[in-house]
């Protein structure tokens, strides 16, 4: 029960016990020694096929987080002669925004994005109250839909977060109400910017009249089976 092709380096490993059995025995889930005889033919066979799947899980990660390291390598180097080109001093200045690199024939794209990583700070929970009190005296004349919409900005997931996307909804409508603006500012002042995240995309397409496919470098993108056959348009991860 032990895996040779395990990868010997990168960013991603398997797991490896503090010390080696002694032959004929195996570790089990409590760092206890089990003669291997022991285990049963049923969790033998899914113990032999986990480790093959992750054995080529981890390779394959360590191999595209390789490869992503190479096409920023290269995005930057080639920025980097544009810079130079064009007599660019202030050298390394990346930018926000995104990047599209595009093929000489016009069928191959290379997308390069930043996104910043976005938080909220406790003034949200100040814009919340301030929301509530106006759909509140507007009860009587105002739609149920507005309830729906800040609930739904202000509804934490699994993950203690709340929906961005909700959230910056609410920045767009307008109100005369003093409560609804100092809101609006509560949550423009809630924003913290934690970091960026880099990203690459990948299109082709057979001719310059058909729409960009993206090519899936995901699990889950390539193993969806409804996959639909094209995807016209460019947009962001979330």
């Amino acid at each position: 029960m032990t895996l040779n092709n395990a990868p010997k380096s990168g960013p991603f490993a398997l797991p490896v016990p503090p010390t080696t059995p002694p032959e004929g025995y195996v570790f089990d889930a409590k760092g206890r020694m089990v003669p291997a005889s022991a285990v049963r033919p049923p969790e033998a066979l899914e113990d032999q096929t986990v480790r093959i799947a992750l054995g080529y899980a981890v390779a394959l990660a360590n191999q595209i987080h390789r490869f992503f390291s190479h096409t920023m390598a290269d995005f930057e180097g080639f920025m980097m002669t544009l810079e130079e080109q064009y007599g660019v001093t202030k050298k390394g200045a990346k930018g926000k925004g995104n990047v599209s690199l595009t093929s000489y024939d016009g069928l191959m794209r290379v997308q390069f994005a930043v996104a910043d990583r976005i938080t909220f700070g406790p003034e949200l929970q100040v814009a919340k109250t301030l929301f509530d009190e106006c759909v509140c005296e507007w009860a009587e004349g105002s739609r149920p839909e507005m309830r729906v919409l800040i609930d739904d900005a202000f509804r934490v997931d699994k993950t203690g977060m709340v929906n961005r996307e909700s959230v910056f909804r609410l920045l767009r409508l307008s109100f005369e109400d003093s409560r609804w603006r100092r809101a609006q500012d509560a949550i423009k002042d809630s924003i913290r910017i934690e970091g960026s995240k880099r990203y690459v995309r990948f299109y082709v397409r057979p001719s310059v009249e058909c729409p960009w496919q993206a090519v899936p470098i995901d699990i889950a993108s390539v193993g969806r089976v409804d996959q639909p056959e094209t995807q016209a348009e460019e947009t962001g991860d979330e």
